[in-house]
């Protein structure tokens, strides 16, 4: 599924998932979250859109969708 506000470029953070014309990650804005960042906190402080958060979200439950898992050796 294409996601419009997420772009990766190897020459911008690595190659890394970030909103399109930021510097700000993926992993970055979900690890904010998960630290107890607010969304409104994030919007503020890097100039961010709610739009950009519900995107980074979708991206990573899209991500998540797609992976395998198997399970472990016993």
């Amino acid at each position: 599924m294409p996601h419009d506000r997420i772009s990766c470029n190897p020459n911008v953070m690595m190659g890394k998932p970030v909103i399109k014309g930021t510097r700000v990650t993926v992993e970055f804005v979900l690890r904010m979250l998960g630290t107890g960042l607010s969304t409104d906190e994030l919007i503020r402080e890097y100039d961010l859109t709610r739009e950009d958060i519900m995107a980074v979200q979708m991206f990573a439950a899209d991500d998540l969708r797609d992976e395998s898992i198997l399970p472990a050796a016993e």
